[in-house]
């Protein structure tokens, strides 16, 4: 299987090739040339896999440059229980991403059962051992730039900690994310691993990225590679779950394989719901795709109007739901680019008008095309409606649930059609984020064990202006 680049000026490239970074050299965003298509025969086979087996036969159809044997070593190497083992179900270990029942034919699936609690370790622990893998064979060493609005770059560092080749540079915002959130990142001592806290937002450290990126010769020279969500490799992984989910919701809810299934999903920069529309693009039976927002409802607007306009740093807000606090949302260009017919030359005018400030509209065929064809709707919510969700979802339930599940938890009832099966993707545990939850219940939320004390741990990190040369210049200084 071969590569593109959504803009169109990169010439065709496999797995390894584009494995290891962030933007094409064009500025877009590598996209397989055509998607795997799945039969019904092939989703009925996959039906009673374990989670380790169907992470390989989802994965191995995107990637034909590393051996199966390799890749499944790398998957099952992956995908334990000694891994996964900070979940609240009682069966988690073993399924790696459970369903937790709230209502008939309504679900949570719990993906933050790994070692930072958000559903991003699901993609990165893999993406730890493919790069590892990658880096052996070439020879090579990498220096990965990141940008996290929370629970991006502990996943990150946790799954590169002590790789061999690898050194991790991580951004994120200063005093933007939770207490938990900066200790699990700021208290890690590896030698490979350095945190940069930026004065501004979310978005300003995902420009710089970006800025650092487009510099080729600088990427060339010290060898920048990327572990955000515009990486294929994460977004590859993220596949694996929705099958899963899928599966396991068709077993729980009674019904064939073949029905469809709706998931809601919260997300920020569409790197979560766009592993959903792949794996819808295959061929799996989804009905709708649900993105919850919150105050930064920039996606929100998108799907409710078909005009995206991402904002300045001024009008993007400090919330309670903080992983989503974005409102550029980079990987929406993968979706756009299948929804506009693969239009390269169109989607790269579509998106130097985003980059100049303006933005876009998509016409009224297209608009009709992503609610109808493609089945996407949305919903944003507010701090007052994420406490009354987290507090409803106990209440009535029993289930503890951070905020941006609770956000999810709003979506999917404003959608939910009560015939068709609905999972909601849990993003994190509401250990990540006490003062939310002890608002909302008057109560601490679980916290897995061993994790106890981790906000007294010593902290590392080095406060940093948002300016680019300035990241370019630290980099340097520390790249042997």
């Amino acid at each position: 299987m071969n590569y593109i680049s959504t803009r169109g000026g990169v010439a065709p490239q496999q797995f390894s090739d584009i494995l290891l970074g962030g933007l094409m050299a064009d500025g877009g965003l590598s996209i397989p040339e055509s998607y795997p298509q799945l039969t019904q025969a092939d989703l009925e086979s996959m039906a009673p896999l374990n989670y380790r087996d169907l992470a390989f036969a989802v994965i191995s159809r995107f990637v034909d440059d590393i051996p199966a044997d390799d890749l499944k070593a790398l998957i099952e190497k992956t995908y334990t229980s000694e891994v996964y083992c900070n979940g609240r179900s009682k069966n988690q270990a073993s399924h790696i991403t459970p369903l937790i029942k709230l209502d008939n034919n309504l679900y949570i699936q719990e993906l933050s059962n790994g070692p930072t609690l958000a559903f991003k370790d699901m993609a990165m622990q893999l993406l730890g051992n493919l790069f590892e893998y990658v880096l052996d064979k070439k020879g090579e060493q990498i220096n990965i730039l990141g940008a996290t609005s929370g629970d991006t770059g502990s996943a990150a560092e946790y799954a590169m900690r002590g790789k061999r080749g690898v050194n991790v540079f991580m951004l994120s915002p200063f005093g933007k994310m939770s207490p938990f959130q900066r200790a699990q990142m700021f208290s890690l001592q590896d030698e490979n691993i350095f945190n940069l806290s930026v004065h501004g937002f979310f978005d300003a450290c995902q420009d710089i990225v970006k800025d650092v990126n487009k510099d080729a010769e600088f990427k060339a020279k010290y060898k920048i590679g990327a572990v955000n969500s515009i990486n294929w490799g994460r977004i590859v992984a993220q596949v694996v779950y929705y099958f899963k989910g899928y599966f396991a919701m068709i077993l729980a809810s009674g019904k064939k394989v073949g029905d469809k299934v709706d998931f809601c999903v919260p997300s920020g920069n569409f790197g979560n719901i766009c592993a959903g529309h792949i794996a819808r693009q295959m061929g799996l039976p989804i009905g709708q795709l649900i993105v919850a927002t919150n105050e930064n409802d920039v996606l929100d607007e998108f799907f409710k109007t078909g005009g995206y306009h991402p904002r300045g740093l001024d009008r993007t807000y400090e919330t309670t739901s903080p992983s989503m606090d974005i409102t550029k949302a980079s990987n929406l260009e993968r979706f756009v680019f299948d929804l506009i017919g693969r239009d390269a030359e169109r989607l790269a005018a579509m998106w130097k008008s985003v980059e100049t400030g303006s933005g876009f509209e998509l016409t009224a065929d297209e608009f009709a095309t992503m609610r109808d064809r493609y089945g996407f709707k949305s919903e944003a919510s507010n701090h007052a409606d994420r406490i009354a969700h987290i507090r409803e979802v106990f209440e009535k339930y029993g289930v503890q649930v951070d905020p941006h599940t609770a956000d999810g938890f709003k979506a999917a009832k404003a959608h939910r059609n009560p015939a068709v099966p609905m999972v909601i993707m849990e993003t994190a545990l509401p250990a990540k984020f006490e003062d939310t939850m002890q608002e909302a219940l008057k109560q601490a939320p679980f916290r897995p064990k061993g994790l106890a004390g981790l906000e007294a741990l010593p902290q590392r990190f080095d406060a940093i202006e948002a300016d680019a040369a300035l990241i370019k210049q630290y980099l340097v200084e520390r790249i042997k």
